[in-house]
């Protein structure tokens, strides 16, 4: 099951709270208990974005740091959180089953920390593949759409599609931002996978990025860059499927 991320999302020390952040426990119930979450939220938020973790790193990775204050910069409040094997300092990924616990109790506290605001779901490799599968099992309830940092659609350079068959049972849209170097991700399969559900599906594709989102120096490209890519494409499809107002258009009702 496990979706590896290249050899920068490992499980390093990650980084302390920072400003502006606001530490939250998630309940995810009687068996499996409670997480940590960091809320980020911009004075002028209009969307909350609630971001999962990749397998082989926590919410406080270098990566998922820089694209929760990325996306504040352009108005979305991202709700981070742990996965439970994370908060416990073990390595292997638990069953699909707590995972989808997990993304639903985060959901729920998203709708209760910020109940104004537009919900998306969603996040990087592992956290964005089992927020689907949730969402495929049953409805996250006030979800509008998931947004997908690298999907793993398959183990790294074994081109299938089998993940991603549980897609066409999601039924609300999707945006996923892919790299043209992601090793868990064929372009091509993922494009066809896009292709097969329509409408839904947005694919957005970051020239030279791999699974990570880093790109080679000779691109002539900055990690800084892919970021804010990454940042403006989420905003803008955010603005889209929360009623068509531009990125700076009022909050949307």
């Amino acid at each position: 099951m496990r979706d590896c991320d290249d050899k920068r999302a490992t499980m390093t020390p990650d980084s302390p709270i920072q400003a502006g952040e606001i530490p939250l426990d998630i309940d995810v119930g009687e068996t499996i208990g409670t997480v940590s979450g960091l809320l980020l939220r911009p004075p002028d938020a209009w969307a909350t974005y609630v971001l999962a973790h990749g397998a082989g790193a926590g919410m406080r990775h270098r990566f998922m740091e820089r694209i929760a204050r990325a996306l504040a910069n352009r108005g979305v409040a991202t709700l981070r959180y742990q996965f439970p094997y994370v908060e416990a300092g073990a390595r292997r990924p638990d069953p699909p089953g707590v995972l989808e616990a997990t993304v639903r109790a985060a959901v729920a506290k998203a709708r209760e920390v910020a109940p104004e605001l537009p919900l998306y779901a969603g996040g990087k490799s592992l956290g964005g593949r089992m927020t689907s599968n949730a969402a495929a099992r049953r409805p996250l309830e006030g979800v509008r759409g998931l947004l997908f940092l690298g999907f793993p659609l398959h183990p790294a350079r074994q081109r299938a599609v089998a993940r991603g068959e549980h897609l066409e049972r999601v039924g609300i849209p999707m945006l996923f931002l892919q790299g043209t170097r992601d090793d868990l991700a064929d372009l091509e399969l993922i494009t066809s996978v896009c292709g097969r559900l329509g409408p839904t599906a947005v694919l957005h594709v970051v020239d030279g990025a791999d699974h990570s989102f880093a790109v080679l120096k000779r691109s002539g490209r900055t990690d800084q860059a892919v970021m804010e890519e990454l940042a403006l494409t989420t905003a803008q499809w955010c603005r889209a499927t929360a009623g068509g107002l531009n990125e700076s258009g009022p909050a949307p009702g």
